[in-house]
């Protein structure tokens, strides 16, 4: 199994803090957002990569952070220089499978957030069903529904639909950019955006793949926390105490 990070954003919302460094890098307490993530997962024995997706501007930081890093990470730089010319996270997982040849399973993650339980706990989910997959999480509030991706789950937590930022909500499931796509799955990709998968949010994939195969959602046995903005760092910061679950 391979583990694709997309970390090819710009994080507009944290400047300045993130105008010359990437957010994936931040420190929250004694760790980088991705050594918190990765040094968890690898827990499980099964990846053998770890792929970083970056933009150019920031390709060298992640290279210098993988030089001296224990695992076994690639960097992947996507070409882009700005937020307006970025790919968007499809295209990047599009253009990693490309440049690497890829032809595994793969766990595919935003770089940008922290989990307060493991990720082995979704990775075993996703081998006990045998097929792709994502999490949910229960959201009450309305207004936080139109900023997420929201999704209709069946009684046997088959994914029935996803819809990115809906105007009128179907459900309070939210689904956080933690993904789990089987080798089969991962080869109609390229046919998804072909067929005009939306391609800026990483659950758009997802939306157009629950049609075209089975996906299943786990709901999380914790807290996920969004660093999305200044507000939000400075609150991980504070409050933050690492993998309890």
């Amino acid at each position: 199994m391979k583990c694709v990070i997309l970390a090819a954003g710009y994080a507009t919302r944290l400047y300045p803090l993130t105008e010359n460094f990437p957010k994936p890098l931040l420190k929250v307490g004694e760790k980088t957002i991705l050594d918190w993530l990765l040094e968890d997962i690898h827990t499980c024995g099964l990846v053998d990569e770890y792929i970083v997706i970056s933009n150019h501007k920031f390709a060298h930081h992640f290279q210098e952070w993988a030089s001296v890093h224990i695992l076994p990470i690639t960097v992947v730089d996507d070409g882009t220089s700005t937020n307006e010319t970025r790919l968007g996270a499809v295209c990047d997982i599009q253009y990693a499978i490309d440049q690497l040849k890829l032809d595994d399973d793969l766990l595919v993650i935003a770089g940008d957030n922290v989990l307060d339980f493991s990720l082995v706990n979704f990775i075993n989910y996703a081998k006990e069903k045998n097929t792709s997959c994502t999490m949910r999480y229960y959201e009450a509030d309305a207004k936080r529904l139109t900023k997420s991706g929201v999704s209709e789950i069946a009684n046997d937590d088959v994914l029935l639909s996803l819809e990115e930022k809906p105007e009128q909500p179907k459900s309070n499931w939210c689904t956080p950019p933690f993904y789990f796509y089987k080798a089969e799955d991962v080869q109609k990709i390229k046919t998804a955006i072909a067929e005009g998968c939306g391609t800026d949010a990483p659950g758009s994939l997802v939306a157009w793949m629950c049609k075209h195969s089975v996906v299943h959602s786990m709901e999380m046995p914790g807290s996920r926390y969004d660093i999305g903005n200044l507000e939000s760092y400075q609150q991980v910061q504070e409050t933050y105490r690492g993998i309890v679950k």
